[in-house]
Formats: structure tokens, C-alpha cells, sequence
């Protein structure tokens, strides 16, 4: 069974620009008719102002009233939430080095890591899940982007985020399938407006490792109830360098970014239109080499290819910002609304979106132009929320969200999923109530999803001799490779969670939730090999929905010279999905596809465990001084084996001198040292020699910046220097994927895998307009 579109996405690219370009005409139109006396209104309670102003806020300092919207039915006061949910503001992330926005998120974010596969692919995760159990939202749309491959990153613009807010836990009751472990929300940026006009900013960012430039240009206007953002950005690199592998042949990249938006605020509410277009031209490494020199080298051939005998990279394509044929394409384009509808005393917020992910990876050296993979998939995703008035200090919330989804392989010769259809609906109940010292909020979800495709054949191309799909007569000489498939899948989720408020600066957290996430399509239906990740994946058909039972428990203090956050969780997982190297009856590893791994997903019971940390210390009587310290670990098992990707024991510290008065045209200087420690990992999915022991080791780094004022004390510029790495050590992270590109049993220097980058310094400058 299929669910036509009600509408084709290939008008979306045009139309997204048309709209937001008509759409400031067609709101100054609206204006004309407005009632003369609107017009000496004073609009500025009317306006939605960003949750916290963060554009100056270069210290990390407590905030006892900061409000969320992340994991919750409406904004709440996050010391209120028995939900552990961190925030991470604009400032924080200016002051990093940073490729992207998920290593930004890492950093400072105790409990959540990241999967990488180079610099600018980074994938989320939280307290030892990823994939699909992490669900990532842009400004609260679910983003959808085939989140299941091992190289796929997030298709976001990290210089246009104002704000990100880390749920971590179970968050189904809220958002449905996927959130298992938890959720990321990040939210664009927009500037202050004291009064009507334009406001912007320019970014300016250089990374001298693998000579990354980014710019990024955002630009503002108000007018009365009106407001227009819109920004653009580029950036492009080679690829990255450390001293035992020197210049990482394949890690290069091209990513530009283009993003609008129109709100009007009114007294029935307000109203919001919003798009954006992503494009990311993404190098893929696979890792090869010469025996002898460990110098890279680079596939040419299709057929007869020996992995082992490639001709070397020169030296000039090592530190060419030009992308090798053998890369990734990805598109992605979204186009959303918001809105809040006062009725009453209650409130009424719906948001309706289209988004569409194109992914091509291009790997036949001999047909640069033929893509091995090329799916596009297209969601349409909605949710409305009824805020109830408020009853005897009782709030509550009832909803219903859902996603409809349709993937579709396109001119490809590698076909490791189906096309396939999804609808997935479901509904909430969400209340709390205070209760003197206490907050107690909880609720129950139920969501249903419905997964189908039709038979899926393969066949060969008789012209270029590379797999084809086939349709019609073809399909009596070629192979079944997905065969039909229509599958309804159910779940019950929840929470119930309390603060008990010791007094305003100390509190007690307790949280209980249930998680649900549907098997997704490489789970259930993968059957092929995923050219970016170098894997087959074997899916099972039989699998059922995962269940997740955590438990969280915390203890914060907002003291007068120090914060201090404990966090403990216990997280029980049904029917856990994980991937196991697939063996003969000899115990020797299955080859489907020649210097490719065949992987095939299992199914049993999993329990994670584990802590996070935070002690930052800013003494009252020393406003210019803060020490800032976190702590995470977790540990988790399938049977007697670890799972995989679990990220060892994180140590991070930061001490950090900020300067609070002016000094001549300089404001707000800071100078900060970090040290970035992170245990060996001995406790690794070691099955058929999956994942092997990690060292440890600790990265040093330093960072400095200002703010340039002219005679009359307005900002000219914010300048951020950082050094990452600074004593340039070679290290591998467990959870990094190039790790394990390697094609020998051993090397003249030792040394096996690829290692992370080396010393990387940032020098980046936000000029205000």
C-alpha cells in the first residue's frame, strides 16, 4: 500500500525561494490595511524575543529562571523540569574550534559524543545511543535525512544556531518514535532588536589545519510586528592532517547554506513561514595505502581493482581543496511553519513542514558522473499541540504528531535500501502541577507507524555493466532483492518525573520514562552494500519495536561561588538493535562485495548505566575567575558483550580569566585553558574483532578573545582565537570510524587505522551591522 504525495517536491526548490521573497511584499500589503491606531501601538511586548540573549554573554554563568522548550508541552523553566535537559548558548560555541555543530554540542555537553568519520561528519550521541534513537530537530521540526548510515551527518548551518537544547533520556512522549535516548534541538539564531530596522552580522572563520574557511552573512529588519531574517553561508576545506598519517587523502569538503524566515506577532498570536537549502559536497576516504611508505593511495579502476597495488596520491591532491570523484553530494531543502493561536486562556501551536533529502555518493573511478547510491527522500511532518488554560495550577497539554515519508532510489547501481513508504501518527497527554516544594509533571503517548514497499529487482546495466534497478519486463532476468513488505508497528510510551525544590537554589530531580522506537529501514529491510560506509548491511524483517525503561536521578545546587549537577541514569532496553560482522560456518568473515564488511542486525535485551558530572566554580568575590568541570561516563551490555560505540570516561576542564570592565576600545577580554581527557576504552564490542581496546590520552587546549569598541562604546567586532591540540598528539577516539580503515595486519611504523587531527587553530570574527 502507498500514500501519493499531495504535492511534488521538485517544486519546492524554486518555490521556497519565491515564497520568502514574496512573502515581506505581501506582509507590507497587510500592513496598509491595519486600523490607524495599531500603528501607535507599542509592539515591543507583542514581539517574540529569543529566550535568552546570548550575543554577549561570554560568561557561563548560572541562570536560576532560563526557560526551555525542548521536551516539554510549553516553555518551562529548566530548573522546574524533572526532565535532565542541558542548554547550550551561542557564546559557548563562538569560543570553540569547531567543524561542525554536533562537535560544538560535544564539547560542551557532558553525556553527549559523537561518531565521525572526518572532520565535518559527526553524528550524535547521547549516553551511548545514536542513529535513529537520537532525534535532532531545526527549530523543532524533526530533521529527517537518512539518519541510519554510518557517514551521515546533520544538514545544518552551525553558524545560524542560537541555541541548542540537549534532552537526555527518553523523549517519546513528546515527539514519538526515535527519541529514545534523547533530543537535540537546535534553534536559529535571531538578533536582539532594540527598536524597527535592520540589524546583522558577518562571520569570518579560518581553521589552519586543513585550511577551512567559513563565512557566514545574517541579516535582519523589523518593522512593527514584522520580522525577516536571512542568512548564507559557505565553507570549504581540504583534508585534515596529524603527524603519523600526514594529510588525510579524502576528508576534504565544499558545504553552503542558505536560510530565510517572516514572523508576524499580533494579538491572536503569532505566525511564522521559514526555509532552507543545504549542500554539501563531502569527500569519502577509504582509508588505502601503500604497504611500505603508508602513503594514500587512490582507487581508478572498477573491475580488477586490487586495493593493494593503487597509485599514490601526489602531494598536490593532498592539499587540493578540490573534490575527488569519489564523494558525496547531499541536498537537503526544507520549508516549515509556526504558529500559536491564542483561544481564550489557552494557546494552540501548530507546525507544519516539507523537507527533502537528496544523497548521492559517487564511487566508480571509471563513470565519475554515475552515483553507486542515490536515494531521495521526501517527508511531510506535523504536530499540534492544545495548551489547556490553567486549572487550580494544573497545566496541561493534549497533541497529535505525525510524519508521512517516501524514499525513492534513483539512477544508482548500489541499492542497500528499498524504496519504501512510512506514516507514523500519534497522540499525547502531558500535564504538571506544583504541589508547595514540589513540581511533578508526567504523561502518556500512543503511536502507531505503518512501513511498506513493493517488490525491489536488481539487475545489470548492459551498457556500463553496473547494477540497475529493474521495472517491468526487465525483472524476468534480474534478481528480487526486496522482496514486498507492509508492517504496522505500535507502541505505549511515557514519563512521570518530579523536582522537589529543597529551596530555590537546591533541588532534587526524579524522572521515570518509557521510550518507543520502530525498527527503521535498515534494520528491517537493508540488503546491499552502503558505498560511503564500505558495508553490506543484511537487515531482519522479523524484528518489533524497541522499548526503553530509564531511570534518572539528580541533584543540583545553584550556589553563590559554585554549581554543582549530579546526574545518574539506568536505562533498560527490549529488543535492542545492534550490528554483528557476519561469519561462515569456519567462523571466517562473509564477503559479498570485495574490501567491503558485511554486517547483519541482531536483536536482544541491553542495559546501559552510568553518570555526569558538572562542578564550575566562579567565586563571587572574584567575578573575573571561573573554573569549570565535568565529568560523564557510561557502560553498557547486550548479553556478555559491550555494545558498540560506547564512549569512554570524558573528563573536561576549563579554567577561564574574563575581564568584566573595558579597557580603552577592548571589552570583555577572555583568556581560557582546557584540558580534554578521555580514559582508555577497554570495554568495547569486541564480537568477531568489531571494535578493539582504545588508549587514552588528553588534548590540551587554549583560547582567547575580544570585543572591539569604537569611541562611543559601540562593538565593532568579537574576535575568538583557539587552539585545539596544542602539543600536537596523535590520538585515535574509539568513535572514530576511520579507525578501523585499515587493510593490513600490520605496518612498518606500527601504527594502524587512521588518527584523528592534529593541532588546529581557529581565528574567527563576528562583525556586528
Amino acid at each position: 500500500m502507498s500514500y501519493p504525495l499531495p504535492f511534488t517536491f521538485h517544486k519546492i526548490k524554486c518555490s521556497v525561494l519565491i515564497l520568502l521573497l514574496l512573502f515581506p511584499f505581501y506582509t507590507l500589503l497587510a500592513q496598509t490595511r491595519e486600523k490607524a491606531k495599531d500603528a501607535v501601538k507599542d509592539t515591543t511586548t507583542k514581539r517574540i524575543t529569543p529566550v535568552r540573549d546570548v550575543e554577549h554573554d561570554i560568561r557561563n554563568e548560572s541562570n536560576l529562571n532560563e526557560v526551555v522548550v525542548t521536551g516539554v508541552s510549553r516553555s518551562t523553566v529548566l530548573r522546574k523540569s524533572p526532565v535532565p535537559i542541558a542548554v547550550l548558548s551561542r557564546a559557548s560555541m563562538d569560543q570553540q574550534v569547531n567543524s561542525n555543530l554536533i562537535d560544538a554540542i560535544v564539547k560542551g555537553v557532558p553525556g553527549v559524543s559523537a561518531v565521525t568519520t572526518g572532520p565535518n561528519i559527526s553524528k550524535p550521541f547521547i549516553r551511548g545511543l545514536g542513529y535513529n534513537r537520537v532525534l535532532t530537530l531545526y527549530d523543532g521540526l524533526r530533521q529527517e535525512g537518512q539518519q541510519w548510515g554510518d557517514e551521515h551527518g546533520i544538514e545544518i548551518d552551525q553558524y545560524g544556531i542560537g541555541r541548542v537544547e540537549v534532552v537526555k533520556g527518553p523523549a517519546s512522549l513528546t515527539y514519538g518514535s526515535d527519541a529514545v535516548a534523547g533530543v537535540i534541538n537546535m534553534i536559529p539564531y535571531v538578533p536582539a532588536f532594540p527598536q524597527d530596522g535592520f540589524k546583522g552580522d558577518l562571520t569570518q572563520d579560518y581553521q589552519s589545519n586543513n585550511g577551512m574557511f567559513g563565512t557566514s552573512l545574517g541579516l535582519g529588519y523589523v518593522k512593527n510586528d514584522w520580522k525577516y531574517l536571512i542568512r548564507g553561508t559557505r565553507k570549504q576545506a581540504h583534508s585534515y592532517r596529524n603527524h603519523i598519517d600526514g594529510i588525510v587523502y579524502g576528508t576534504g569538503f565544499k558545504e553552503y547554506n542558505f536560510s530565510a524566515s517572516a514572523q508576524v506577532n499580533k494579538k491572536w498570536g503569532h505566525t511564522k513561514i521559514a526555509g532552507n537549502i543545504y549542500n554539501n559536497l563531502q569527500e569519502i576516504p577509504d582509508g588505502s595505502r601503500d604497504s611500505l611508505t603508508r602513503r594514500f593511495t587512490k582507487q581508478i579502476l572498477d573491475g580488477g581493482d586490487d586495493i593493494k597495488n593503487r597509485p599514490l596520491v601526489s602531494d598536490a591532491e593532498l592539499k587540493s581543496y578540490q573534490i575527488i570523484p569519489l564523494h558525496q553530494h547531499i541536498q537537503h531543502y526544507r520549508l516549515y511553519n509556526t504558529s500559536q493561536l491564542k483561544i481564550g486562556e489557552g494557546t494552540i501551536d501548530v507546525l507544519l513542514g516539507g523537507q527533502q533529502s537528496v544523497r548521492r555518493e559517487y564511487n566508480h573511478p571509471t563513470l565519475p558522473v554515475q552515483p553507486g547510491l542515490y536515494v531521495v527522500l521526501n517527508s511531510l511532518n506535523f504536530d499540534t499541540k492544545y495548551n489547556l488554560p490553567e486549572f487550580n495550577g494544573l497545566e496541561a497539554t493534549v497533541g497529535v504528531s505525525g510524519m508521512y515519508q517516501q524514499n525513492k532510489s534513483k539512477n544508482a547501481t548500489d541499492f542497500p535500501i528499498p524504496d519504501y513508504n512510512l506514516f507514523d501518527i500519534g497522540g499525547f497527554l502531558f500535564a504538571k502541577k506544583s504541589f508547595g516544594k514540589i513540581d511533578l509533571s508526567g504523561g502518556l503517548r500512543f503511536d502507531h507507524r505503518n512501513v511498506n514497499w513493493n517488490d525491489f529487482y536488481v539487475g545489470q546495466n548492459p551498457v556500463t555493466g553496473f547494477g540497475k534497478r529493474a521495472t517491468g519486463a526487465e525483472t524476468a532476468m534480474a534478481d528480487l532483492q526486496f522482496p514486498a513488505f507492509n508492517h504496522n508497528y505500535k507502541g505505549i510510551s511515557g514519563s512521570l518525573g518530579l523536582t522537589y525544590n529543597i529551596t530555590e537554589r537546591l533541588l532534587v530531580k526524579a524522572n521515570l520514562a518509557r521510550g518507543y522506537r520502530a525498527p527503521n529501514i535498515t534494520e528491517i529491510g537493508s540488503n546491499g552494500l552502503d558505498p560511503g560506509a564500505h558495508i553490506v548491511y543484511l537487515g531482519n524483517r522479523n524484528f518489533v519495536p524497541e522499548f526503553n525503561l530509564q531511570q534518572d536521578v539528580g541533584f543540583i545546587a545553584y550556589l553563590k561561588n559554585l554549581d554543582i549537577s549530579v546526574e545518574l541514569f539506568n536505562n533498560n532496553i527490549q529488543n535492542y538493535i545492534y550490528q554483528a560482522r557476519l561469519a561462515d560456518e569456519n567462523g571466517d568473515p562473509v564477503v559479498v562485495v570485495p574490501g567491503n564488511l558485511t554486517y547483519q542486525y541482531q536483536q536482544s535485551k541491553a542495559r546501559l548505566y552510568g553518570a555526569e558530572f558538572s562542578l564550575n566554580i566562579h567565586p563571587d568575590h572574584l567575578k573575573w575567575f571561573s573554573f569549570n568541570n565535568s565529568l560523564a561516563y557510561v557502560s553498557g551490555k547486550t548479553g556478555e558483550q559491550y555494545l558498540p560505540l560506547l564512549p569512554p570516561l570524558h573528563f573536561r576542564s576549563e579554567f577561564k580569566i574574563s575581564i568584566q570592565q573595558a579597557k580603552g576600545k577592548f571589552s570583555k577580554p577572555y583568556f581560557k585553558l582546557e584540558a580534554d581527557a578521555y580514559a582508555a576504552q577497554n570495554r568495547f564490542y569486541a564480537l568477531d574483532d568489531t571494535e578493539t581496546r582504545t588508549a587514552g590520552y588528553t588534548l590540551i587546549n587554549a583560547g582567547a578573545g575580544f570585543t572591539c569598541n569604537n569611541k562611543k562604546q559601540r562593538r565593532i567586532f568579537d574576535l575568538f582565537i583557539q587552539g585545539d591540540n596544542l602539543f600536537n598528539l596523535a590520538y585515535q577516539s574509539n568513535l572514530n570510524r576511520l579507525k578501523y580503515f585499515e587493510y593490513y595486519n600490520s605496518s612498518p611504523n606500527g601504527k594502524s587505522g587512521i588518527y584523528n587531527i592534529g593541532r588546529n587553530f581557529s581565528f574567527k570574527m563576528i562583525v556586528p551591522m
